[in-house]
């Protein structure tokens, strides 16, 4: 059927193509590994350039918070991500006294009131208290804010004149509404 030339041409095709499979497969891995080695290193470059421009977070430095405290707990504290609570007055104490030492001698008064009571009292913007509460302030303009604990809110725009005592009773107005009613048609 076949000739024995034909035959052993079969036989000499077989290992020849695995040979060509071979050395392309050989050429072509060391091909590939040079542009996986070239993006590598692309990529690490230019990674390297933006991590090398990102600047570290700041944290900011705080003061030690005892008195008489050992170096290693005053550094451990300053070092802290974390926020210190202030040991001194609440800020609202310490805005209305900063109100009050400025009034000087020509002061007015201001008794604020709110309904519902307990209101949170806020004059240019900083909290100095909740109502009912008496403040003594310079002359001047003022933009009291008072916020309810339920999130009511009343805005009031106060102008006193030197020596001048005032009352300013605000009725806090509701976010939202106490009641909704559906109707079915």
């Amino acid at each position: 059927m076949l000739s024995p030339q034909m035959s052993a041409s079969r036989k000499l095709a077989i290992p020849v193509q695995a040979a060509a499979f071979a050395l392309l497969c050989f050429a072509s891995a060391s091909t590939i590994q040079g542009q996986a080695v070239a993006e590598t290193a692309g990529a690490n470059s230019v990674s390297a350039s933006v991590a090398s421009s990102i600047k570290p977070p700041t944290m900011p430095k705080f003061p030690g918070t005892g008195s008489g405290a050992s170096s290693s707990a005053s550094s451990a504290s300053s070092s802290s991500p974390h926020l210190i609570a202030s040991a001194g007055p609440p800020a609202e104490e310490t805005n209305r006294k900063s109100l009050e030492a400025t009034a000087g001698k020509d002061a007015g008064k201001i008794l604020l009131r709110a309904t519902p009571v307990e209101a949170q009292i806020w004059v240019n913007g900083k909290i100095v208290g909740k109502t009912p509460l008496l403040l003594v302030v310079a002359p001047g303009k003022y933009q009291i804010e008072m916020r309810g604990s339920r999130g009511q809110t009343g805005r009031r725009s106060v102008d006193l004149l030197p020596r001048e005592t005032r009352e300013l009773a605000v009725k806090l107005d509701q976010l939202y509404p106490g009641r909704v009613a559906a109707a079915a048609h």
